[in-house]
């Protein structure tokens, strides 16, 4: 399915409006452009940032999958509002080729969070190239993999009851 491509006042919206989290939970704090199958987030990193770690003054590593599974969130967002639908939950399933460059993210700092779509099934399993830049240079990539299915409530019941027979 192909998309237009948001505008600037559209990207200009809170994050709130494209992720399905409520703070303190949001973790990326701007959305900066959108290509079709493409969005570009940054996060600022600041003591009042969601796993800041006053002893490392940064964000851990880790959370850097996070960073790319919510700006995968709001490229779905971002797509959902192009298209008049509503945002939903999906399901970050797991990674591949992980890479860290960097023990943690630095207090003061901007990190830019590139996600690009791979491939993704009419089912909702979708795969997505990540990769996080700090000052142009790769610190974070990965290959994500998340399920966003239709309806989010009946995938959480069929998970909870197990398969009919």
């Amino acid at each position: 399915m192909s998309f237009p491509i948001a505008d600037a006042t559209l990207l200009a919206q809170d994050i709130s409006e494209f992720v399905p989290h409520r703070a303190p939970m949001i973790l990326i704090d701007n959305l900066l452009e959108h290509h079709p199958d493409t969005l570009l987030t940054a996060i600022h990193i600041s003591e009042s940032s969601a796993y800041f770690d006053s002893i490392i003054k940064g964000v851990p590593n880790y959370v850097g999958i996070e960073y790319m599974a919510q700006s995968i969130a709001a490229l779905a967002g971002v797509e959902a509002k192009l298209m008049g639908d509503k945002i939903r939950v999906g399901f970050l399933l797991g990674s591949r080729k992980l890479h860290m460059h960097i023990d943690h993210f630095v207090l003061g700092q901007t990190y830019h969070t590139k996600v690009s779509r791979l491939y993704q099934e009419p089912s909702g399993l979708a795969v997505f190239d990540c990769q996080i830049f700090h000052q142009g240079q790769i610190v974070a990539s990965a290959n994500v993999n998340v399920f966003q299915p239709q309806d989010t409530q009946a995938y959480i019941n069929d998970t909870q009851t197990g398969p009919s027979n």
